[in-house]
């Protein structure tokens, strides 16, 4: 095997920039001073989500999910051979991170769409809890997942977060990713600045949309 192209640049830029973004949902979240941040990172990722679905379906051949959607049988499978040290190949995700991906998109537009209808003043404070339980679950499965990349890069001796940013994994000819799709993701990475931008533009400061009143109170 040699290394060969896998992840396109849209599910590249889609991915990193979730990172940024759930870095700051977390530690924006329980500050007033950071509610219009908190808010504008929350649109961005439900954006983002929204378009991870539709490249699930519609992209290239390793960002589909009947790529590396599987059964459970499939998954213990490749469980029993990381337990042996002797991991099963894949050149796009692995079973069990087949179903990591599945857990982070629900839980990630769990707490998004609740976050949402927070904005839109829906629900009342069993809902604000609602979104709490969704972004501790979100949480959650980050840990996992990030646990399952570091022990299957281990075992597979091969550095998956640098596959994600140059977009190449060991693999064989047939496997190989035809199409980048680079000016789409350029185009993905341009809107993001540009919604940024945007928010950030005029006053200096992001309006305030996620303006649910137990944000808005002030911080002890």
């Amino acid at each position: 095997m040699n290394k060969i192209p896998v992840w396109d640049l849209p599910t590249r830029i889609v991915h990193w920039t979730l990172v940024i973004c759930c870095a700051g949902l977390f530690a924006s979240g329980d500050s007033e001073r950071w509610r219009d941040l908190h808010g504008w990172l929350g649109y961005t990722w439900l954006g983002l989500l929204g378009f991870r679905l539709l490249w699930g379906f519609a992209g290239t051949r390793h960002a589909r999910f009947a790529d590396f959607v599987r059964g459970p049988r499939a998954v213990l499978t490749y469980l029993s051979t990381l337990l042996q040290a002797r991991p099963q190949h894949h050149a796009g995700h692995n079973p069990a991170g087949g179903w990591a991906i599945l857990a982070l998109l629900g839980s990630g537009l769990g707490a998004g769409l609740t976050g949402w209808l927070l904005d839109l003043e829906t629900g009342g404070d069993w809902f604000e809890e609602l979104h709490e339980g969704f972004a501790n679950l979100l949480l959650a499965v980050l840990l996992v997942h990030v646990a399952g990349v570091l022990i299957s890069s281990l075992l597979h001796r091969e550095n998956l977060v640098r596959s994600m940013i140059t977009g190449r994994k060991l693999g064989w000819p047939e496997e190989r990713n035809e199409r980048s799709h680079r000016l789409l993701g350029v185009l993905i990475l341009l809107a993001v600045l540009g919604a940024w931008s945007f928010a950030l533009g005029g006053s200096g400061r992001m309006p305030a949309l996620w303006s649910h009143p137990a944000l808005t109170e002030t911080d002890d």
